[in-house]
């Protein structure tokens, strides 16, 4: 797919903000809504733009409902053969608890961004991803105290 520079000013302006208006989106832009329209969806089909989410502030979510726990969680395999690997990251990946999962090299052989609502539940979620899996040599997390940034964003420039 061949994109130029409105599309990509579009998928900042979105990455920003996606739920502004498709008039606004297109004033920013310059192009006629009609045309945006047509070219954000364009996009969409294209699967540039996987979905549109809301993020939560996690220091207002925590007042409301209670405090979580977010950790940075690294994991090393026994065996680390491509079947393996892929068996812990289906499993380890259709847990709601895990934010985020990526294959790394060199160290260990998975990061995760795991979050739970207290140690108490962090400690039944090592147990059922970590402990209870034969293939999980080691495992060595990090308890977030602050999170400085945090923008999911993709560079396009």
């Amino acid at each position: 797919m061949d994109i130029d520079g409105i599309d990509i000013h579009i998928l900042e302006m979105l990455q920003e903000d996606s739920s502004v208006s498709n008039q606004e989106l297109a004033s920013r832009v310059h192009v006629s809504p009609p045309t945006c329209l047509r070219r954000v969806k364009r996009l969409r089909d294209a699967g540039l733009i996987a979905r549109e989410i809301a993020i939560l502030d996690p220091e207002r979510v925590a007042a409301a409902v209670g405090h979580g726990l977010e950790a940075i969680v690294e994991i090393t395999l026994d065996r680390q053969g491509a079947e393996a690997q892929e068996e812990f990251e289906s499993r380890v990946s259709a847990d709601n608890a895990v934010q985020q999962c990526y294959r790394v090299s060199p160290g260990p052989d998975f990061v995760l961004v795991v979050h739970a609502r207290d140690m108490p539940g962090y400690l039944a979620l090592a147990q059922r991803l970590f402990t209870s899996d034969a293939n999980v040599r080691n495992v060595k997390a990090f308890f977030s105290v602050k999170r400085a940034k945090f923008a999911p964003r993709v560079a396009l420039r």
